[in-house]
């Protein structure tokens, strides 16, 4: 889609801010903001927050492959601390990609699960996984 945007110096899009699109896309553009919202923005960053973050794309994956218990989880992430896995099990929680089951007796036992968003985020992260693999990494290409 071509775009056509004066800048104010404020740095925020004009009240004028034109949009130009294809012809096939009009109804597209019409609907579409010219530029990128702070709430769009917000969104972004909660999912910046989970994959560009190591140790959780990490937890998340160990979940994915049925990796239930922390203490499990702790074993099969290579050099995850017990302080960071509570972190990132929690910052899954919080975002609702995991889902925590309590289990009654003695010894308590914990379990997390992906939710079903947690479940498709797994699924895109495996692709780009994949993806990787097939060709490459951009850090292999560059000189």
């Amino acid at each position: 889609m071509n775009r056509e945007i004066g800048q104010e110096s404020g740095g925020s899009p004009p009240e004028s801010a034109r949009v130009t699109a294809t012809p096939g896309a009009q109804e597209d553009a019409a609907v579409k903001p010219a530029y990128l919202s702070l709430e769009d923005r917000n969104r972004y960053r909660s999912l910046e927050d989970v994959v560009g973050c190591k140790w959780s794309v990490a937890v998340l994956a160990a979940i994915a492959r049925g990796v239930k218990r922390p203490g499990a989880l702790e074993r099969f992430i290579p050099g995850i601390s017990a302080k960071v896995l509570a972190e990132r099990l929690k910052k899954l929680l919080d975002y609702g990609l995991a889902e925590r089951t309590e289990f009654p007796g003695l010894p308590p036992r914990v379990e997390y699960d992906l939710s079903p968003k947690g479940r498709k985020l797994a699924g895109i992260i495996e692709q780009l996984r994949e993806l990787d693999a097939r060709y490459g990494s951009v850090e292999e290409e560059a000189p």
